[in-house]
């Protein structure tokens, strides 16, 4: 049984707004009480029905054909109504067309969805409760896993704030040693330190009254978290080497994806900075309980790629397939990184089955610790010697600058260490 596949029971169950389920012979195989108060049917007198009477302008037809997700308004008895269809993976591996029906509102309009693709019911739900923290000035929490999109969670609520008119600043926790903490946070006087050339404003100064975003937040050093907490609550720090105290008022967005409870127990984070950031937690969910939204976050990952090249990719149905079957232990990062790869690897620019390519947990152990030996084209697994090509490209490109290497690459200045030490490019 596929773990990310669905139970069409269950998915009528839980959908509160009006959803209708079709097979691929166009042929409506159930539909939930919400649609039948909303169009005053009875099941019983549409299922085994056709979908559409007007077959030749069938959208749900179209899907079929192509698995892409499509949106379409409709007006009746003069309320405006959104329709989302998108394809269903069963339990058994037949694919089905879910189809949801909801009233429109003002609080998310097509512009306000910005960079973050999905239409299924966990996504929906996600967006709204980011929607709600965007009109709060309380902390903001994102827990989720690596991957997940976070920090596009927190562009979507400084973008929807009263802040976004200022700056949205994000601090890198992962990167701030017991060193660097107090000089990137807060900045630093000329001369405080050998090298401080000039005088510097920190990324709590810069955010002010604007949005700082603390990523990876279980990542900061225990030693400096007593000083993030001061200056959280009292909106003061200082400069290094300055006794002068400066006031920022910034609002706050944390995000990670460690346990930080179980941090606490085990005296490696703070309790009350933990309570201080946590004030309005959301979860992020996971790609494998968005399996719905795969085909649309698929089709808008590729319009970013063939923007990109300059070029203009598709993909077939059965590649579509083959990604609704995958469970996605890296979750949107591992699903862009797939489709970057395939685009690497398809002819003309139309990905097929066979360019999909999943790299497995044990082969990332694997990947991770084992130096690569030669990088020569004979080498005998090509995502690796495509990966030295690529991060050896880029470090010409950007004449070995890592920072910018990373942020092309999507990944973190460690990540991109770690890769550097393992292929030996240094």
């Amino acid at each position: 049984m596929l773990e990310n596949s669905i139970s069409l029971e269950s998915l009528l169950e839980s959908h509160e707004r009006p959803f209708i389920i079709i097979d691929n012979t166009l042929t409506i195989v159930g539909l939930n009480k919400a649609w039948e108060q909303q169009f005053s049917v009875s099941r019983a007198d549409v299922i085994g029905k056709p979908c559409c009477n007007t077959t030749p302008h069938c959208r749900h037809q179209k899907l079929f054909q192509t698995l892409e997700t499509y949106d379409a308004t409709e007006t009746q008895a003069e309320q405006q109504l959104t329709i989302r269809g998108y394809p269903l993976l069963d339990n058994d591996g037949k694919i089905y067309l879910g189809e949801s029906i909801t009233q429109v509102t003002h609080t998310l309009t097509t512009s306000d969805r910005q960079n973050m693709a999905g239409s299924c019911a966990a996504f929906t739900a996600y967006q709204q409760k980011l929607s709600q923290a965007a009109h709060t000035r309380a902390p903001v929490f994102l827990m989720g896993e690596t991957g997940t999109g976070k920090e596009l969670a927190a562009e979507f609520i400084h973008q929807h704030s009263a802040c976004k008119e200022h700056e949205l600043v994000v601090v890198d926790c992962t990167v701030l040693s017991d060193d660097l903490f107090e000089s990137e946070v807060f900045g630093h006087e000329k001369g405080a330190f050998t090298g401080a050339t000039s005088t510097k404003k920190g990324l709590f100064e810069l955010a002010d009254k604007g949005t700082l975003f603390l990523d990876e937040i279980g990542d900061l050093p225990l030693a400096q978290q007593p000083k993030l907490l001061r200056a959280l609550e009292s909106g003061q720090f200082r400069r290094v080497g300055s006794t002068t105290a400066l006031k920022s008022n910034v609002r706050i967005i944390c995000a990670t994806h460690r346990n930080l409870p179980s941090m606490i127990k085990a005296g490696q984070f703070r309790e009350d900075l933990y309570y201080r950031l946590s004030v309005f937690p959301i979860q992020v969910p996971p790609l494998r309980e968005r399996v719905h939204d795969i085909p649309e976050i698929s089709q808008y990952l590729l319009a970013q790629l063939s923007q990109r090249d300059e070029q203009q990719y598709s993909i077939t149905k059965p590649a579509l397939i083959k990604l609704l079957k995958h469970t996605w232990p890296g979750n949107i990062r591992e699903l862009k990184n797939c489709l970057q790869l395939a685009c690497s690897l398809c002819t003309d620019q139309h990905i097929t089955e066979t360019d999909i390519t999943y790299i497995t947990q044990k082969s990332q152990e694997i990947e991770y610790t084992q130096p690569l030996k030669s990088h020569s084209h004979n080498n005998k697994n090509p995502l690796i010697q495509m990966e030295y090509e690529v991060i050896n490209t880029l470090s010409t490109k950007y004449q070995g600058n890592r920072k910018l290497m990373a942020a092309e690459m999507d990944i973190s200045e460690r990540t991109l260490y770690r890769k550097l030490k393992r292929l030996e490019l240094n």
